[in-house]
């Protein structure tokens, strides 16, 4: 079998596919098929995708702890996803979950997305779900969650590319898309080959067509096949099961990354009630996990604890993992905080979050060229980010003069010590005040011992206390920077309007809220100190005059005193990596890994066949550093998923980059 390329494609915007439509039936002008049956498109997906792979019988008699996981080629118009979430409401337990994974190349726009689901007035509940959390065409997976219990991550690019990056095995295949003989692109067996590898043992698929080149495909990629009665005017239709799916070799070149065998999950303690903490906590119990938080002080109360931050992030101009990873993170935040803002009626008069958007000022010509570069190289949607010029005072409200910023529309604030608040309330969850000291593993299980002396046992610990991370024995050797950040805060007098949106440059103000702005935050490497001091405070005002000259200089006009002494303000510390990217993951056994692969100091390429050994049952979130807000929600997910077996919500090779023993390798081979 074929070992697929795990590189990762350009970043870019997805084209809209060309339509033509017959009432609220999608025609595809480029492919010249239909999207579904003219004569009944949800009976059809019914007999063809859910019947043929024994949905309603498997999801009945699903018992596993684990999601039940259904992947598809070719999302569409998202029929077949509600048909299989809807036959997964009727016949599963309620302890069940379903996990759904689709691809797309040409993904629909809201608009035609909801005209053609209107189509099934039976389906509506499902499609305005779906549709509200519609994510932008950007390549890459982007996961929402359509309720408590069903997770659908959506993976826009070319349906092989994005199955040989999956890092997940599917249950139950829906081998859809236009037909063999009017899409022959898709139709390869590269395709096969990818569904094989990315399958559990036994795993069922079944397709519409019966096209001998599918048939031969789906043969030579290990997959048993019958023709079975087809739908309506199609006599036949193929359907089957892969006994046993070839092995992973993704990994060959890279063994320490290879995810440890995971345990059962019924209790996890996690260390730290900040957003990294929170978000694990929220994540593991909307799976059903039963999670104790273990906060020192109270929740929000370090780096999470200012009156607003912001949710922005930096894009490198060339393309590079971190730069992937914080965009997706970005994006998901973006859906995360406005799903968690619907659902709450508490939040309706103090909201959670204000999509307001973000200007990002390039304050020299150095940072306007990098801007100009990335734009150039990163052809994202409007939507998501675009250059400004001599427009930069509209979505500011306030004099720019400057020449270029880039904005993020959809991005904003967020006030954190609020939404940590708010990802605690959830039965699964119990706060526990105290201070850990010591991780004593158990046999299969973590003793979890506070200051105080009590001792908490848990199946699996998620150590997210930012800077305090790597006090304990298993993390020691995790290399982590402590930064002190201070923000400050004025009020602004009557009549005096502030920034509409957040406004970044070498800091950065937020709109006023409660007539108080917020402003910062100062930058101070090795250093763990959270006095508010007065040379800070002025830093932050240096920054707000280079930032906002104009705004200033109408302000004392006004009468406001711009000096320390006039502030209030908040310092915390933050933590960073050497590589300014996240750690989240399993804690990797660092003894051992110098061990199995010293080899690495002497020859970069002599890489020892040794997976690499974890302490098991233990994770990291940490080094957020001053993007938390849309670093830390994502990495939630990527440790849940893994704890719950799951497919994981980024790409294989992303995963990778934040896995904590990254440094330990990149140690060995420097040493060369």
């Amino acid at each position: 079998m074929t070992q697929r390329s795990t590189a990762l494609p350009p970043l870019m915007a997805l084209t809209a596919p060309l339509l033509t439509w017959n009432e609220t039936s999608p025609h595809s002008d480029v492919f010249d098929d239909v999207y579904f049956s003219r004569e009944d498109g949800r009976a059809e997906t019914e007999h063809v995708f859910l019947g043929a792979n024994h949905l309603p019988k498997r999801f009945a008699n699903w018992q596993h702890s684990r999601a039940f996981v259904v992947g598809e080629t070719g999302f569409g118009t998202g029929l077949n996803m509600l048909c299989a979430w809807d036959c997964f409401e009727q016949h599963a337990p309620s302890t069940a979950r379903l996990h759904l994974l689709s691809t797309e190349k040409f993904p629909l726009d809201r608009v035609s997305l909801e005209r053609a689901l209107s189509a099934w007035p039976s389906l509506a509940h499902y499609a305005q779900v779906l549709c509200a959390q519609w994510p932008e065409a950007v390549s890459g997976i982007h996961r929402l969650h359509l309720n408590e219990r069903v997770t659908l991550d959506l993976h826009f690019g070319d349906t092989t590319e994005r199955l040989n990056l999956l890092d997940g095995q599917v249950d139950a295949w829906f081998l859809d898309g236009f037909a063999p003989s009017k899409n022959p692109e898709m139709w390869q067996p590269e395709l096969f080959e990818a569904m094989a590898a990315r399958s559990r043992p036994g795993a069922t698929f079944a397709t519409f067509t019966c096209a001998g080149v599918v048939k031969r495909g789906l043969k030579a990629a290990g997959f048993s096949w019958q023709k079975v009665p087809g739908f309506g005017r199609k006599r036949e239709m193929l359907a089957g099961y892969i006994d046993t799916p070839p092995k992973d070799t993704r990994r060959q070149s890279t063994p320490w990354f290879m995810p440890p065998t995971v345990r059962p999950a019924n209790h996890v303690a996690v260390i730290g009630a900040g957003i990294a903490g929170c978000s694990v906590a929220a994540a593991l119990a909307k799976r059903g996990v039963q999670v104790t938080i273990i906060e020192r002080d109270a929740p929000g109360a370090g780096g999470s604890g200012n009156r607003q931050g912001a949710l922005y992030v930096k894009l490198a101009a060339e393309t590079n993992n971190q730069s992937r990873f914080y965009l997706s993170g970005l994006l998901y935040s973006q859906r995360w905080l406005s799903q968690l803002q619907r659902a709450s009626t508490s939040l309706q008069e103090t909201p959670l979050w204000q999509p307001c958007g973000v200007v990002q000022l390039a304050l020299s010509d150095k940072e306007a060229v990098r801007q100009q570069r990335f734009m150039a190289r990163h052809p994202l949607p409007e939507t998501v980010v675009s250059a400004k010029t001599e427009t930069l005072s509209e979505p500011v409200g306030l004099p720019i003069t400057l020449g270029h910023g880039l904005f993020y529309p959809q991005a904003g604030w967020v006030r954190p010590k609020l939404l940590c608040e708010q990802l605690l309330q959830h039965a699964n969850i119990i706060l526990h005040q105290g201070e850990v000291t010591t991780l004593q593993p158990d046999g299969k299980t973590w003793q979890v011992v506070l200051a105080s002396g009590e001792t908490l046992t848990a199946d699996h610990v998620v150590v997210a206390n930012a800077s305090l991370a790597n006090r304990f024995e298993q993390t020691a050797a995790l290399p982590l920077q402590q930064v002190r950040g201070q923000v400050s805060e004025m009020t602004l007098p009557e009549g005096v309007q502030g920034p509409q949106c957040v406004v970044c440059a070498g800091g950065y103000v937020s709109p006023p809220v409660e007539g108080v702005l917020t402003f910062g935050a100062s930058f101070v490497p090795n250093n763990a100190t959270s006095d508010v001091t007065t040379a800070d405070h002025q830093c932050n005002i240096d920054e707000l005059r280079q930032t906002l000259p104009e705004w200033v200089a109408t302000l004392e006009t006004a009468g406001v005193t711009l000096s320390p002494d006039t502030l209030t303000g908040r310092a915390a510390v933050r933590a960073a990596s050497p590589d300014k990217s996240p750690y989240a993951g399993p804690v990797p056994h660092t003894d051992v890994w110098q061990q199995d692969y010293a080899a690495l100091q002497k020859d970069a390429s002599n890489v020892p066949d040794t997976q690499g050994k974890h302490h098991s049952g233990l994770w990291i979130s940490t080094a957020h550093g001053s993007r938390g807000l849309s670093s830390a929600p994502l990495c939630a997910e990527i440790i849940a998923s893994r704890m719950c077996d799951e497919p994981m919500p980024l790409e294989l090779s992303l995963v990778d980059h934040l896995h904590p023993g990254r440094r330990i390798i990149s140690a060995l081979v420097r040493a060369q």
